[in-house]
């Protein structure tokens, strides 16, 4: 029994009696070759020559005598190649990027399983012109050349394959194909070291398997599996497969010899199986662990690795990690495209896809200025613009910024003139420009000594001069779209490597990078479904039962090797803490992964493990209602509003909710309007009034007739047109949403004057006054101050000889509204805000003009075939003397309460 991997391998390499210091060594990845170099050190006693030990892909890149490209670089090589053969001359750079990755990922399968690639590549032509087979004879121009596509595979493989070879540079899996046939025709770099001794794989392809198999075949090389017996000897067990099938497989093993595999798992062992609710929690939850481990005397921190199954967790994970973890060292990559900087130029590229001859479009540029970086390069010596910026845009309604706009930010001129240049920008200005904002950005941050975030800017510096590199030497990428594509792919591929001390400290790490290392505490996380394993992706185009029939791997095989790293990473830990996601989420994965269920009902492990699930604790307070005293200031607030005037809209904020009256009315508090974009029901309202008033103005004291209201038909459009100019400036109602928008408005008011021509058949109407602003002192018994209560009647009319007060509303109306049975509602209930505002209207009138009898009601565009919804109590239209008195009383009521000191504000909850 060993609890090192590495250490046991040179231990049976001891007592072999191989000279450890001559072999040359082959691991699967750089990583786990480091700690093998330290442990052949360990066992020095003096200095020596470092053994070769070398990367599965570093040693047989040395047999093929090729260089690996990278992948982008093979991306615009196929598509060179792709184009010479003009099947779809529409296709362009940016559009081949998304199906040209699934290609190479397949050439690569193809050649490292050594598959003849005419064989699948002409199978899968034939398949797909079966799938493709239509009743009529004539192929679509699209369907045909997307035959021509398979049709050409072949050819496209070969031409890519020759092209390649000629510049001595290959994939992974061409290299591997190179290094078979080298080996096979006796013409491979040979080496003069020592013994091969090949050490902890699992998967291997074809390619790997027939190299290891050669070198295996001469006598003095050796080969270690790192597998458990438990493993080995199960027939299903999914971590076993590979090796298993190698035992049975390899005529080395039919040839007397034996894999030997270890016995730790089923060890003693505590295992932790956690379910936290959401990913982010995970990190919270691994933060408290990590801080009560550091506090044990039995758990060192140096031996504890924190495996993330999902890497995009590496940034809140790094926030969590509490104080007392002294050193803590990243050896995993994290993709770019998860980075704030990626979101950064993305919003930047889009504000840039989003220009048109009036500008830049408000919404992008309001992504782009509150992304982080923006802010931070919106500095005081920038004039803040970034804070600035999105407060003018919301009060200027500017749905597209330009020139004029960007020129009241004076200090940040230089600044701006990068961010948004004068003209439409080339791909190779962004680019440019993209690193004039990194430069900014490394000033900053060089300032306040932040070298996390100048990796990041180090990174994306070498990305984009590796863009500009790639654009020069292609012609293919004229416009800044098809940039886009090939950005976003890039910052898929590459990562920001984080480049620590892997021999020291407390080690946070990716799945893979675990291979072939042993830690005393493993704390793996998002072990969920669809994350590990990572189930079915199907990025390719060879289909599951082809891939089966070739012996290509599948989703299956993959699924395999996820399972191998998880058993062989507890199978000689002592403390093993697995947390999961227990919200199964679409975009990150499913119910707790099928690796618990089989660790939870496994019987030999039950007496080892804790299952539990961590939940916060929440406590939910019944909050009390908002009590506000009417202090000294308030009072003296109140004054000053009661004398510029209670309006019927303040008084019904105070029935809805006296709190929304001191917010809205006293202290002025308006909620920011966003840009409307879409028109808000306020200014849609404006509009109707304001073109109304126009329309009606000059037949003030004019009986209506069927002339002159037909006359005003004539001028809506127009009117309309200005109204909608004034109201919201810089909108353009010739298309889109406004046209819309605009027609509803015209359709309305065609439909009002429709009617009015109804009416005007049958009675006399005479327009008295529009839009009159009426106020009136009113005291209020127990008082000392005066009160003044105003309002803006939309219009007043002389119908059939009764004097009618008018009110236009946009939204919808019920005849409730308007209804009065129980005089008490109307000063409680906000539901009866209509009927308030109402009496409001002829309350001030008669004051004014000493009428008693009037009728108030509304008309709304929602339902304007109803007609006017006239005011009534108890079935009675007319607002006489009496009504008006009843009201009266209410109306002191209602202010009284408000201005009584005593009486606090008491919050309405619904």
């Amino acid at each position: 029994m060993h609890d090192n991997f590495l250490k046991y391998v040179l231990d049976d390499l001891h007592n072999k009696q191989l000279d450890i210091t001559q072999c040359t060594y082959v691991l699967p990845s750089k990583r786990s070759g480091t700690f093998l170099k330290k442990h052949i050190s360990n066992r020095l006693k003096k200095n020596i020559f470092s053994p070769q030990v070398l990367s599965i892909q570093e040693f047989i890149g040395n047999l093929s005598g090729l260089n690996q490209a990278s992948n982008i670089d093979l991306l615009l090589l196929l598509f060179k190649v792709y184009k010479k053969l003009q099947i779809d001359e529409s296709d362009d750079f940016a559009s081949f990027i998304n199906w040209g990755q699934t290609l190479l990922q397949d050439f690569n399968e193809i050649d490292g399983y050594l598959i003849p690639a005419e064989d699948i590549l002409n199978y899968l032509s034939a398949i797909k012109e079966i799938n493709h087979w239509s009743a009529s004879k004539e192929k679509s121009e699209l369907v045909e050349n997307y035959l021509q596509l398979w049709k050409n595979l072949e050819t496209i493989y070969n031409d890519f394959y020759v092209a390649l070879l000629v510049q001595k540079r290959g994939y992974q899996g061409m290299i591997q194909r190179e290094a078979v046939k080298a080996i096979q025709n006796g013409n491979h770099r040979k080496t003069d070291a020592g013994p091969i001794i090949f050490i902890g794989f699992n998967a291997l392809n074809a390619a790997e398997s027939t190299i290891i198999q050669h070198y295996l075949e001469q006598e003095n090389s050796h080969i270690y599996w790192d597998i458990d017996a438990y493993f080995l000897n199960d027939p299903i067990h999914d971590a076993g497969l590979f090796v298993r099938d190698n035992q049975y497989n390899w005529p080395y093993y039919k040839h007397g010899h034996k894999i030997e595999p270890q016995n730790n798992f089923l060890t003693k062992k505590n295992i932790t199986i956690t379910g936290v609710p959401k990913s982010i929690s995970q990190t919270k939850y691994v933060g408290q662990l990590l801080e009560s481990m550091g506090q044990q005397q039995d758990i060192d921190l140096t031996k504890t690795a924190l495996v993330l199954a999902d890497e995009t967790l590496l940034n809140p994970m790094l926030n969590a990690i509490p104080n007392n973890v002294p050193e803590v060292n990243i050896t995993m990559g994290m993709p770019l495209n998860k980075t704030v900087l990626y979101s950064f130029f993305v919003n930047y590229l889009e504000l840039h896809l989003n220009v048109s001859e009036r500008g830049w479009f408000f919404k992008r540029v309001l992504e782009f200025i509150s992304n982080p970086y923006a802010l931070v390069l919106s500095s005081e010596d920038q004039g803040n613009f970034a804070q600035r910026m999105p407060k003018d845009i919301k009060e200027g309604n500017l749905l597209y910024i330009n020139a004029e706009i960007l020129s009241k930010y004076p200090k940040a001129q230089d600044l701006l003139s990068i961010i948004f240049p004068s003209a439409e920008i080339s791909p190779m200005e962004w680019i440019n420009n993209c690193l004039l904002l990194i430069k900014r950005l490394k000033t900053i941050y060089q300032d306040e000594k932040n070298p996390l975030e100048l990796e990041y800017l180090y990174r994306f510096y070498a990305l984009f001069n590796q863009l500009g590199q790639y654009l020069d030497k292609v012609d293919f990428m004229g416009k800044l779209k098809s940039i886009k594509n090939l950005f976003k792919q890039l910052a898929n591929m590459e990562t920001l490597d984080f480049i620590g001390q892997p021999l020291t400290g407390f080690q946070i790490m990716g799945m893979l990078e675990s291979r072939n290392l042993d830690f005393e505490t493993v704390i793996i996380t998002s072990v969920n479904e669809g994350i590990l394993p990572s189930g079915k992706s199907n990025n390719s185009f060879i289909p599951f039962d082809v891939k089966r029939d070739y012996g290509l791997p599948t989703y299956k095989e993959k699924d395999a090797i996820y399972v191998y790293h998880f058993y062989r990473l507890i199978q000689r830990a002592k403390n093993i803490y697995i947390t999961y996601n227990t919200e199964p989420d679409v975009l990150e994965g499913g119910e707790k992964s099928r690796l618990i269920t089989q660790l939870l009902t496994d019987e030999n492990l039950k007496s080892n493990i804790t299952h539990t699930i961590a939940s916060p604790k929440i406590s939910i307070e019944s909050k009390p209602p908002i009590q506000i005293e009417k202090g000294i200031q308030f009072m003296e607030d109140l004054k000053v509003f009661a004398q510029n005037g209670f309006s019927p809209t303040s008084l019904t904020n105070y029935i809805r909710n006296p709190i929304d009256f001191y917010t809205r009315n006293i202290l002025k508090i308006n909620d920011l309007e966003e840009v409307e974009e879409n028109i808000a029901t306020n200014t849609f309202g404006t509009i109707i009034h304001d073109s109304l008033e126009q329309l009606y103005t000059p037949l003030v004291n004019e009986l209506l007739t069927e002339e002159n209201v037909k006359g005003l038909k004539t001028q809506v459009a127009d009117v309309v047109k200005h109204h909608f100019e004034k109201n919201l400036s810089g909108v353009d109602v010739s298309k889109g949403k406004f046209l819309l928008v605009y027609n509803v408005i015209i359709k309305y008011l065609h439909n009002f004057l429709d009617d009015e021509l109804k009416q005007v058949k049958r009675h006399q109407i005479k327009i008295l006054a529009l839009e009159e602003r009426y106020e009136e002192f009113i005291t209020i018994p127990g008082l000392d101050f005066p009160i003044k209560l105003k309002g803006t009647l939309d219009r007043v009319d002389e119908f059939d000889g009764t004097t009618r007060i008018i009110d236009y509303k946009t939204g919808r109306v019920e005849p409730k509204n308007v209804k009065i049975t129980d005089w008490e509602a109307l000063i409680t209930d906000y539901d009866k805000s209509k009927a308030f505002q109402l009496l409001c209207y002829a309350y001030l009138y008669s004051k004014k003009h000493g009428i008693g009898d009037v009728q108030a009601g509304i008309i709304s565009f929602k339902n304007l075939s109803q007609g006017l919804f006239p005011f009534s109590e108890d079935k009675n239209t007319l607002i006489n003397a009496d009504t008006l008195a009843t009201f009266e009383n209410y109306l002191h009521l209602l202010i009284g309460e408000i201005c009584d000191a005593t009486v606090p504000l008491m919050e309405k909850i619904d």
